[in-house]
């Protein structure tokens, strides 16, 4: 891949070999972002599972302490006195089958999705299209629930989704260049702490394998994950 000059500069503040610290990452990542926009930071996890197992499939969600820098678009399914608890709780779509049928035509307009556990009936039928975008409704990330005024509160405060890749990486926003190193490194921690709890049982020898931190135009920096834990790891 071919990159640009602005990239090759930013590459050669990133000590080869070294594994950074957490908080010294994002220090970094700061000097060296040069987009003019403020850039997304990114979190990439190698877990030591295999995928391929459902036993060893990781899944889960976390609200973020300082949220992502961005606010998500709600989507809510849901009907009489729990639409309205979506409503007042700040969602920014609410129905039932006129949502379904919009879905169908081609609309996305939406980054989450929630449903009541009596609509899944009904959103099953959207398996197809949501389901590889990543916004089906799911019990195991709280996205499935009858206290729908909480999912939508806590997606507006930055909750965020993770799941394993078919090669055992999770991806993760946890923020924005903007944040600092301390918010980032104290988004990051929630993480990993996350990423901790929700170890398989049938995962078997190192369960972090490695972890990269970077912004939205800038290099990977490689990090020690459980420094963000544990500070004498």
């Amino acid at each position: 891949m071919k990159r640009g000059k602005k990239y090759l500069e930013a590459v050669k503040h990133v000590e080869p070999g070294k594994i950074y610290d957490p908080r010294e990452a994002f220090e970094l990542i700061g000097k060296i972002a040069y987009a003019k926009f403020d850039e997304t930071v990114e979190a990439a996890v190698k877990l030591g599972v295999d995928p391929r197992h459902a036993d060893q499939m990781v899944r889960g969600a976390v609200v973020l302490p300082h949220g992502t820098g961005q606010v998500a678009r709600v989507l809510v399914f849901a009907r009489g006195d729990k639409a309205k608890e979506a409503r007042d709780a700040g969602a920014d779509y609410v129905g039932a089958e006129d949502l379904v049928e919009k879905i169908q035509g081609g609309w996305l307009e939406f980054d989450r999705a929630v449903a009541t556990p009596d609509m899944m009936g009904l959103v099953g039928r959207l398996g197809r299209i949501l389901g590889p975008r990543g916004l089906m409704p799911n019990p195991r990330t709280g996205t499935v629930t009858n206290d729908i005024a909480a999912a939508v509160r806590e997606i507006k405060q930055g909750k965020v989704e993770f799941r394993t890749e078919r090669t055992g990486i999770i991806h993760a926003r946890i923020g924005k260049v903007s944040f600092g190193p301390d918010k980032l490194t104290e988004n990051f921690a929630a993480l990993i702490d996350a990423l901790l709890k929700a170890r398989p049982a049938a995962a078997k020898g190192q369960y972090l394998r490695s972890a990269y931190v970077s912004s939205s135009m800038g290099p990977g920096i490689p990090v020690n994950p459980l420094r963000a834990v544990r500070p004498d790891a």
